[in-house]
């Protein structure tokens, strides 16, 4: 299967990331780019964006990045720092990119943006579970 349709058979099955409104701008095997737009259910009381959701997309990021290769992988450890507040009706950008991978392991780093601006800092350790992606997956 080709990155693009390991992402697409993902997202169907992924009813938080569609729920984030995450829009697949590019990927291929270990880097993915996502955006999504900060809405007002996003927020928390300071009536920025929650945490949560820069963390989720930086998630999504990773694992699209690391299925992407065709065989299947789960996340076991993430880090994230938070460099700015991220308004509502911001563009929030996520890039994956793979800085290592082996048989078992891989590592991601995600660069968060919000308007072209550094916004947070998101590290994902993933595991590689020996199972080939299948249309039927």
């Amino acid at each position: 299967m080709s990155p693009r349709a390991i992402v697409e058979l993902m997202m169907k099955n992924d009813a938080f990331s569609r729920w984030l409104g995450v829009d697949v701008v590019q990927v291929d095997k270990g880097t993915c780019t996502l955006n999504l737009t900060v809405r007002a259910d996003m927020t928390n009381g300071f009536h920025v964006s929650h945490g949560g959701i820069a963390y989720s997309l930086a998630d999504s990021a990773t694992a699209f990045a690391a299925n992407a290769h065709g065989e299947q992988a789960m996340s076991i450890e993430c880090q994230m720092s938070y460099l700015t507040s991220i308004p509502q009706g911001s563009t929030l950008t996520a890039r994956a990119t793979e800085e290592h991978r082996s048989k078992r392991l891989g590592r991601y780093r995600v660069a968060l943006s919000s308007n072209d601006k550094p916004v947070a800092l998101f590290y994902g350790v993933v595991m590689f579970l020996g199972k080939p992606w299948k249309l039927e997956s």
